[in-house]
């Protein structure tokens, strides 16, 4: 398989003739469980509510420099579940990945730390999500799909128009 020119080879790999070795790369080279906490607070009671659940989920997407060709993706999750009767549970879940980048423009690298690693990384935190809801006894949570790179063109987007209303009108002297 590392003949096929995957990118851990790729990352990996010693210089090759002919420039071959300032092809652009990306990829996730390692993902994990950084941090994981399920709460509980109101059990046994709470398998004995019958109230509709309301639940909210937020997301926050953090990266950070490791060295200069490798990055950690932070993907936080936090799922809130209450009734009237108060919390059913609580899910905070830190899912991260380890992203390799090599001869990557900035705002290339920028733009697949902060929406494909965490297209990438989602289906993973999502099972994990899944699965500690299930074992704090409830049924499973089935997070929607996120679209990262049209949240990621809506804030840069949002950014950008931002800091145009920021900047002074020209012609002042």
């Amino acid at each position: 398989m590392a003949d096929e020119g995957d990118v851990l080879t790729d990352l990996d790999a010693a210089p090759q003739a002919n420039g071959a070795d300032n092809q652009p790369v990306a990829g996730i080279i390692s993902q994990y469980v950084k941090d994981l906490s399920v709460e509980n607070p109101k059990a046994p009671d709470s398998f004995q509510w019958r109230d509709k659940q309301e639940m909210d989920v937020q997301f926050n997407i953090g990266a950070r420099k490791v060295n200069d060709e490798l990055h950690e993706v932070e993907l936080k999750v936090t799922a809130t579940s209450k009734t009237s009767q108060g919390t059913a549970y609580i899910v905070d879940l830190a899912y991260c990945g380890l992203i390799g980048v090599r001869n990557l423009p900035e705002e290339q690298t920028h733009a697949f730390l902060y929406a494909e690693a965490p297209r990438i990384l989602f289906p993973f935190a999502r099972r994990v999500i899944s699965d500690a809801v299930r074992d704090a006894g409830f049924a499973p949570l089935m997070l929607d799909p996120i679209d990262f790179n049209g949240l990621y063109f809506q804030q840069l987007q949002a950014k950008r128009a931002q800091e145009a209303a920021a900047a002074p009108a020209g012609g002042e002297a």
